[in-house]
């Protein structure tokens, strides 16, 4: 659990903090799409205060360069805004840095793992494990090498794992000092 400050009328008070860490293999598609439209449903469900959502690869090859642009343009059309965020790569600290690590699929699932120091207290997982209307699909598929529609199926996908992902952090908020 990280702790962050926050200021409200010449008061601090100490906020606690859930930090999701969505990752595929570039961080170009499907991992910034899940940052932004997790960071989009928390806001909606009033858990933006609370829950913190970044996104990186397991691949560092595209280390700073922007979201794909077709994966930007189908977000936008959704209400996601994609344009900010900037290609990274998974690292140790991520695993201390962050409560949760949820993989698009098996194959970063399984380098997350082998990436992972031991001890690490983050929680690994597939983000399709949250799913409720596709609740037998067990990953996301990658988009890159395919049709303009893969970006919409990513999306739909997505947004129906983040609708039960928020609804587990809202019923599991993190500790409050005391």
């Amino acid at each position: 659990m990280l702790w962050g400050r926050s200021k409200t009328a010449n008061t601090t008070t100490e906020i606690a903090k859930t930090r999701v860490l969505m990752v595929c293999m570039g961080n170009l598609c499907r991992s910034p799409t899940a940052e932004a439209v997790l960071r989009h449903k928390l806001k909606a469900a009033g858990l933006d205060k609370t829950v913190e959502v970044d996104s990186a690869g397991t691949y560092g090859g595209h280390a700073g360069e922007p979201p794909d642009a077709r994966a930007q343009r189908h977000a936008k059309l959704r209400g996601y805004d994609l344009s900010r965020q900037r290609a990274r790569r998974l690292t140790a600290e991520d695993f201390s840095r962050f409560d949760w690590v949820i993989a698009m699929d098996e194959d970063n699932l399984n380098r997350i793992t082998e990436l992972a120091p031991e001890g690490h207290a983050a929680r690994l997982g597939l983000l399709m494990s949250h799913a409720s209307r596709h609740h037998d699909v067990k990953a996301v598929p990658d988009p890159y090498y395919g049709p303009p529609a893969g970006f919409d199926r990513v999306l739909e996908l997505i947004e129906d794992a983040c609708d039960g992902l928020v609804s587990e952090l809202a019923r599991n908020p993190p500790a409050t000092p005391g």
